[in-house]
């Protein structure tokens, strides 16, 4: 699935879990480094961007929607290593005209995420 040119910039991949929730993965790449030996954080931003954003479309299935960012907040909770990073994103609220989506990236263990947003979106239906 393509689903912009900084998606294919950062080389993201997109597939589903066991339980068929979309989770975005990113390879590790020079290009990504910020300082030396980690990550850029607005490498790791713009993935959890993605996978707000892919969460939300699987939520919204077939439905011809306009999806528009109101807000995004990103906490950064340690750095991200030279390795494979992994994002998910969870739709908290999908209402008419706004939806809520919390996102979280990781490296080797899910439950020690490297960092997590919060997006609001609106919705052009």
């Amino acid at each position: 699935m393509t689903v912009s040119p900084y998606a294919d910039l950062l080389g993201l991949r997109f597939d589903t879990d066991a339980a068929g929730h979309p989770v975005v993965t990113m390879d590790f790449a020079n290009d990504l480094l910020g300082r030396p030996g980690f990550l850029h954080g607005g490498a790791i931003g713009g993935m959890l961007e993605m996978a707000a954003w892919v969460a939300l479309r699987a939520a919204l299935g077939e439905e011809e929607t306009v999806i528009k960012p109101i807000n995004v907040t990103i906490d950064y909770m340690r750095g991200g290593r030279e390795r494979t990073t992994f994002a998910a994103g969870e739709v908290t609220r999908l209402g008419s005209r706004i939806a809520n989506v919390s996102a979280t990236a990781w490296q080797d263990d899910r439950d020690r995420p490297i960092a997590a947003a919060r997006l609001n979106y609106l919705l052009k239906r």
